[in-house]
């Protein structure tokens, strides 16, 4: 059997589909490292919920999925960017989808944090930014999950300096209930947050991301960068106090950041973890027992893929994680929320296919395949 692909000068290319998927069994979180997926949610596809109407979440195919990564363990980054936050999922949305995960995760014994950010606001004063964010703190917290405080877009825009991230994040952390996790989103997956930390020079963003931690100790359990410079995120690491995490959110290089060298190692909160999830565990199992080169055998090969899906326009990689969530039987359809199936063309799905068939990510290849062939069909391609 084979498959016709488009390529983006609109000729089609013969793909051989594998015929087994990878062999990966549930098992126990790993040891040496701490791993949450950043999860996507699954769209009502009944609903009449056009573009900019609130969100319209399946539930159950949603929860169905997180309780997928549980028993691989994985634990899960919920109501996170991957989630849509921003991008079709408002906060009312969030906030449910926080309440009912961190009540799935008690139930199955799974690890959960959940994003907090200031999605209620378009702009505001910093009084009014930093009750945004303790709203959403609050929600967290009476849900039983730990926080991170993700990114804000309006902060990014009405901060004049260093000084006012330091006064906001200063005052949520002296009020956290539990240390939180700390989120450096770049603006390569946000141009909203360009200038974050109070300026567009790294070095000194860096240098008040770092003032923050220091002045809060045993508040923060670590920092999520999301910059895709690998060099910078080893350099911040060495540069954290101990006993403070660093998180990858490199979805470019995160095979050597999670490996680590002489001077340490980050853990991760990634997006690409989502379509990853059996198989990445698998690995991370494989760093408890020492062996980084088995470690780097399964996961080196998955970087052509995660690079593929989060390609510039980077803040579109959702598109491509629940197109691979639809072809691995996940979920019953191909809709997102916000209509965002249509934000990648029909050759990049299709490259997106052939790169995840080829690791064996799909549970039933040829229910993929089908699937494939009938999105093709949708878009004029002759099988």
């Amino acid at each position: 059997m084979t498959v016709r692909l488009p390529r983006a000068d609109g000729t089609l290319r013969t793909y051989e589909p594998r015929t087994e998927p990878l062999a990966v069994r549930p098992g126990a979180p790993s040891t040496s490292r701490t791993a949450f997926a950043a999860a996507h949610v699954v769209a009502d596809p009944y609903a009449d919920a056009p573009p900019g109407s609130p969100a319209a979440v399946d539930w159950e195919a949603t929860l169905a999925f997180r309780r997928h990564l549980w028993s691989h363990g994985l634990g899960v980054a919920e109501a996170m960017d991957t989630a849509q936050r921003g991008m079709g999922l408002d906060w009312t949305g969030a906030a449910e989808l926080i309440r009912r995960s961190a009540a799935q995760a008690r139930a199955v014994g799974g690890r959960i944090v959940c994003g907090v950010g200031t999605d209620q606001l378009t702009g505001g004063t910093l009084t009014e930014i930093r009750a945004a964010y303790e709203e959403q703190l609050a929600v967290a917290e009476e849900a039983g999950a730990r926080a991170v405080l993700m990114a804000s877009r309006a902060l990014a825009a009405t901060a004049t300096g260093p000084d006012d991230y330091l006064e906001v994040y200063g005052h949520l952390l002296r009020q956290a209930a539990e240390p939180v996790i700390l989120h450096w989103l770049g603006p390569m997956f946000d141009p909203a947050l360009a200038g974050y930390w109070g300026s567009a020079d790294l070095d000194a963003a860096t240098a008040a991301l770092l003032e923050v931690v220091a002045a809060h100790p045993g508040k923060v359990d670590g920092v999520k960068i999301s910059l895709l410079d690998a060099g910078r995120e080893s350099g911040l690491r060495r540069r954290l106090p101990r006993g403070v995490r660093c998180y990858t959110g490199d979805d470019f290089h995160y095979p050597e950041l999670i490996a680590g060298d002489g001077d340490g190692f980050s853990h991760a909160l990634l997006g690409i973890l989502d379509p990853l999830g059996p198989l990445a565990a698998r690995a991370l199992r494989a760093l408890d027992t020492g062996d980084t080169e088995g470690f780097r055998a399964l996961l080196d090969p998955t970087v052509e893929l995660s690079r593929h899906l989060f390609r510039p326009p980077t803040r579109f990689y959702k598109t491509g994680i629940v197109l691979l969530a639809w072809l691995a039987g996940h979920q019953s359809h191909f809709v997102m929320v916000g209509g965002l199936q249509s934000a990648r063309s029909l050759p990049h799905l299709a490259r997106a296919y052939e790169l995840a068939d080829g690791l064996g990510l799909f549970p039933d290849p040829a229910l993929a395949e089908a699937r494939i062939k009938n999105l093709l069909s949708l878009y004029g391609v002759t099988p």
